[in-house]
């Protein structure tokens, strides 16, 4: 449990509670920073918000932040993908650092600009709403659950 203080105002926030929060909610578009909850990116503001009912505001983007970090979230700035964990990657595409953005996607429908994943969904019905919504185009496709899955996708019919 994390006693915090924001605009002024006393919070007790924990991991679960922020999980909560966001569950069901679609993440905004990431302009800078973002927070890395499940395996979604939020804009901090966006999260701190929707756990406290403050307006965003009333404080900056800093201070969520701070804030989501110390309650042991990731957070990072656009552009940042993780580092490949086993083994050499150095051949691989990217060397690896595709395949370690796309981890935790796998089977998953996204919507992918560059090594970013900018939203997932169940269907790519879904995926297209979230992009259409917030005015953003991107590539859309279904992240391969086997390495089989991942080789008829580079195969034509």
């Amino acid at each position: 449990m994390l006693t915090t203080r924001v605009a002024g105002e006393d919070f007790e926030l924990d991991a679960a509670g922020v999980e909560l929060s966001v569950a069901g909610v679609d993440p905004e578009p990431i302009r800078e920073h973002y927070v890395v909850i499940g395996r979604r990116r939020y804009p901090p503001k966006q999260v701190l918000a929707a756990v406290t009912g403050l307006d965003r505001s009333d404080f900056t983007t800093h201070q969520a932040r701070s804030i989501l970090r110390r309650l042991g979230f990731g957070v990072h700035r656009r552009g940042y993908v993780p580092s490949p964990r086993d083994g050499d990657m150095s051949a691989w595409p990217r060397r690896g650092a595709e395949a370690a953005a796309l981890e935790p996607y796998i089977g998953r429908w996204i919507a992918q600009d560059g090594l970013e994943v900018l939203y997932d969904a169940d269907s790519p019905y879904d995926v297209v709403r979230w992009l259409r919504t917030n005015g953003l185009r991107a590539t859309v496709w279904k992240v391969p659950t086997t390495p089989e899955e991942a080789g008829s996708m580079l195969s034509t019919p």
